[in-house]
């Protein structure tokens, strides 16, 4: 590969060998180079390039108008991320957080704060993306010398929980997490207890909703027959059954969607364990 542009010592701009333009990036990776010069293959860290040019065209018109250094600062986070969540973010995180790095910092000069509405969710669902973000605060200070408020991890974790969750877009993330956060408050409610945050029937029951939220704003709800378990269930945790109910009304006039019979069985079960110790537990106290 030639080097075609650099943008700084660690970040340059070439063409793979079907010569599609890629932003490669890598310590020391265009130090002493000049355009024209081999690529060195033994320095590459990163390389930015989906299947659609797009993303490379938008990604390097976003390096002409910001500093190279937060891409670098946001390669720091992504690396850290995957490291701590165990995955490998979709590339679309390199363009949205840069961009939102960027534009939080020219706030925070302007002094101007913008609260997040879903932090105590973001706090309560996403805890390990979310201690990602407090993370990434302090590499944004180290590397900027500028201290970003919480507010600013809570919308660093959407953009990692929006990257975990194949890319989609940010505001299908945002509805997602007021879906699981609705479905919760309907629980609540209905039993008039609050839950064990701490539990891991919590934890599960939490896991379960984001993605039955994710599949129901991509209307990939699968309808099914099944009528023994169904039965079962109903008749078994009928309280449970009469909370799912009241889901599925939520999900009807809002969504105009409707829960399919597996989908009653899967919320019944975990809403029966979820809130089964917790209400064990305040009859005897």
């Amino acid at each position: 590969m030639i080097i075609e542009k650099i943008l700084n010592n660690n970040v340059l701009l070439t063409k793979n060998q079907k010569g599609k333009e890629i932003i490669v990036m890598g310590r020391g990776i265009s130090f002493n180079k000049v355009i024209g010069d081999s690529v060195d293959d033994s320095k590459i860290d990163k390389i930015f390039m989906l299947n659609e040019n797009e993303f490379t065209a938008k990604l390097t018109e976003l390096l002409n108008e910001i500093p190279v250094s937060h891409l670098e600062l946001v390669n720091q986070i992504v690396n850290h991320a995957n490291a701590v969540l165990g995955t490998t973010l979709s590339d679309n995180i390199y363009l949205t957080l840069t961009d939102h790095i960027h534009f939080a910092l020219e706030r925070h000069e302007k002094q101007l704060h913008i609260k997040n509405a879903l932090l105590f969710e973001i706090q309560r669902f996403y805890k390990k993306e979310y201690s990602v973000g407090q993370d990434a605060l302090q590499m944004i200070k180290d590397s900027t010398g500028i201290a970003l408020g919480e507010d600013e991890a809570g919308f660093i974790t959407l953009h990692i929980v929006n990257a975990r969750m194949d890319g989609n877009e940010m505001q299908a993330t945002i509805k997602m997490t007021e879906i699981v956060q609705h479905v919760l408050n309907i629980v609540t409610y209905h039993y008039g207890i609050v839950l064990d945050e701490s539990s891991l029937n919590y934890s599960r029951f939490v896991t379960h909703l984001q993605y039955f939220a994710m599949r129901l704003l991509r209307k990939e709800i699968h309808y099914s027959g099944e009528e023994f378990l169904y039965n079962q269930v109903k008749t078994a945790y009928s309280k449970a059954f009469e909370c799912v109910t009241k889901i599925n009304d939520y999900l009807e006039k809002t969504y105009d969607q409707s829960l399919s019979k597996d989908e009653y069985v899967y919320l019944t079960i975990h809403i029966h364990r979820v809130t089964e110790r917790t209400t064990i537990e305040e009859e005897q106290s």
